[in-house]
């Protein structure tokens, strides 16, 4: 017999061992502990049939697999559904069949036994469950006091998630931590225990506590905490010489256990504070479930993260492109391991190559397409404008059209809130793509949405790495200017809203993200330098080298004129905007990426501007380009151009556009 065998049969003896004894005692109890022959003779012949039913009841729900030695609240339910239910039926028994033949004795039993036989059982078998439970944690901590190299750890933070990580610490001696308590500050918790551990006092008796219970480590236990209370924590901790650590989530908390595998540094996402996205999981999977879905930019920060939640949403198909092959291999090779059972291809292509494009599209058949591909460092592209148009603006072309073409239901434009009155070719660029897809919108029955957002944490190429990379090299940081502020968002939670705006859309719709508030760089570079365990200004210099150009002191993520209006979700707003005219889009477009192929920068953005107005860059006059006009009902097709279905060649011959 196995072990595992063994010990559930053990288990299951003492509960029926427990059972009967209940039901004992309760006929004990109702007669005064003298039992009178007649009933004792209802007691030999109904206990078998009493411990059974109640067995039964237990099995059915799943309490005999249930582990004693980490028995909890939920378990314990388990316990009291199936001694009622059981209950339940005797009385049923006794109630409805009050004069039946004597040989059912079963329903001649005592109201009064029933009732007793439910409390001492549930009292019982709980009780044992306990019992198991309270000596494993003893012989934990007897393993813990023993052991003369356990860390001595401080939790800061006694809600849910403290006592899950306490009780997973205790589960977990290999760990080697050993907690000492608690901190909270709430009054009413001082001087409790909770989970077995004292409550010591608040996060200000930090230094004390440390101190006197002589702690080496504090491990912040606050699922959610906001951004300034983490900061000022660390700084506690930091200045009582203790090393801190946070737990991830109360998101990553599962069936009442914590991963401590997941427990982490203090990192400066925790120092924003911002709330955890609420996806409508029903407005996210209709849009996704069972349908295939293509995705540019694929090996990207965002593109990358997009098709992670993407493959929660099980489409039938899933189509990375990516014109990295080392990003694209990565990407592929974790998802496919992560969703064995989907439908993944990866697929190396440049987005403004039309011909492959055109093949993709006629192979797979998308029916929803999320375009992250895209030039986004904003002093790359004002050295090279050509780049920015073609990739921007051509890649989008392209794709936009093809998904019109092929039927694609809806196209989702991932943008950037340096669209917003833009001072730089990248911003200036992406603008242009709104305002393509948008007039494209007008005449399509694809639905194309486009989401706008501000900077994302730790995406490759943006200010946190580079900060990272200055300290790593003893500084100093460089920050361009004292005032420079920007918005800022982690990259699963950009993606989730994407995603969320994306299944919203019914087309033409600019959507914004809810970024909360912007964050001056400067504050970012101190936070990192702080959290990397040294000091602004002393052990790392922050330098201010001056703003580049095209870069804005502050973004913006709407205008005006856009008049932002709320949605159904909270952190999803909606720009209303006016399309413009489609024929002053596709000659500007087109004139635009005739340029784009020399080495005229100037002339460029002089016909970027042609089509955003508000492109705020300073350049010198440009050729004569038609303007773009807005208009607020659709524009009129030119006949000479139009049929029904078929394609137009523009007289840049560069690719086939439908009209």
């Amino acid at each position: 017999m196995t072990p595992r065998v063994l010990n559930r049969t053990i288990q299951a003896a003492l509960d029926i061992l427990v059972m009967s004894m209940s039901y004992w005692l309760a006929f004990l109890f109702r007669f005064e502990f003298v039992i009178p022959a007649d009933w004792m003779s209802v007691f030999l012949t109904t206990l078998p049939i009493v411990v059974l039913l109640q067995y039964g009841a237990l099995y059915a729900f799943g309490v005999p697999r249930v582990s004693w030695r980490y028995i909890s609240i939920s378990d314990i339910s388990g316990v009291l559904l199936g001694l009622l239910s059981s209950a339940a039926i005797l009385a049923v028994f006794r109630l409805v069949s009050p004069s039946v033949s004597e040989g059912f004795t079963v329903v001649v039993m005592p109201l009064g036994v029933l009732a007793m036989n439910f409390v001492l059982a549930l009292l019982g078998l709980i009780g044992i469950r306990a019992l198991r439970r309270l000596h494993g944690e003893a012989l934990d901590r007897s393993r813990q006091a023993s052991g003369g190299d356990l860390d001595r750890v401080l939790l800061i933070g006694a809600g849910q998630a403290g006592v899950l990580v306490a009780r997973e610490i205790a589960r977990r001696p290999d760990l080697g931590l050993h907690p000492v308590g608690f901190l909270d500050d709430d009054p009413m918790k001082k001087g409790t225990s909770i989970g077995g551990l004292p409550v010591l006092g608040t996060t200000a008796d930090i230094g004390d506590v440390a101190e006197r219970k002589h702690v080496q480590r504090a491990l912040i236990t606050i699922a959610n905490a906001p951004g300034d209370q983490i900061r000022r924590i660390t700084e506690v901790c930091r200045n009582a010489h203790i090393s801190t650590k946070i737990i991830p989530g109360i998101y990553e908390i599962v069936g009442d256990k914590v991963n401590l595998s997941r427990i982490r540094e203090v990192a400066i996402e925790d120092l924003l504070g911002r709330e955890p996205v609420q996806l409508d999981e029903a407005v996210v999977s209709a849009a996704i479930g069972a349908r295939v879905v293509l995705i540019t930019g694929a090996g990207g920060s965002i593109g990358s993260e997009l098709c992670r939640q993407v493959c929660r949403f099980g489409p039938e198909r899933l189509i990375l492109i990516e014109r990295f092959e080392n990003a694209l291999f990565e990407i592929h090779r974790e998802l496919a391991s992560a969703f064995p059972h989907l439908r993944i291809d990866p697929v190396i292509a440049d987005v403004t190559d039309a011909g492959r494009m055109e093949q993709i599209f006629g192979d797979s058949k998308p029916e929803l397409v999320f375009h992250a591909a895209a030039h986004k460092h904003v002093p790359m592209m004002e050295w090279n404008p050509g780049e920015a148009v073609k990739n921007n603006i051509g890649g989008t072309r392209i794709l936009a059209d093809l998904s019109d073409r092929c039927g694609v239901q809806r196209f989702v434009l991932v943008s950037t809130d340096k669209a917003v009155n833009p001072t730089s070719v990248m911003g200036a660029t992406k603008r242009v793509a709104e305002i393509y897809t948008q007039a494209l919108s007008r005449r399509s029955q694809t639905k194309f949405v486009t989401v706008r957002f501000g900077n994302v944490l730790g995406s490759a190429g943006s200010v946190i790495p580079i900060f990272r990379e200055q300290i790593a090299k003893g500084g100093p940081i460089t920050v361009t200017h004292p005032d420079m502020r920007r918005y800022f968002m982690t990259i699963p939670e950009a993606s989730q809203l994407v995603l969320q705006a994306g299944g919203m859309g019914e087309g033409g719709e600019i959507f914004i993200l809810d970024m909360g508030e912007p964050v001056k760089i400067v504050d970012l570079a101190r936070d990192l330098i702080t959290l990397s365990g040294l000091r602004p200004e002393e052990d790392i210099e922050i330098r201010f080298s001056g703003v580049r150009a095209g870069e804005k002191l502050f973004e913006e993520l709407s205008t005006d004129a856009e008049h932002a209006d709320k949605t159904k979700h909270p952190k999803v707003f909606i720009g209303r905007i006016k399309a413009h005219a489609w024929e002053s889009v596709t000659h500007g477009v087109d004139a635009l990426l005739e340029l784009a192929t020399g080495p005229l920068h100037d002339r460029i953005r002089g016909a970027i501007g042609a089509i955003v107005p508000e492109y705020q860059a300073a350049r010198p006059s440009a050729p004569a380009l038609p303007r773009v006009e807005e208009r607020t009902e659709r524009a009129q097709t030119n006949p000479a151009e139009e049929h029904n279905g078929g394609v137009v060649d523009r007289k840049s011959g560069s690719q086939n556009v439908p009209n």
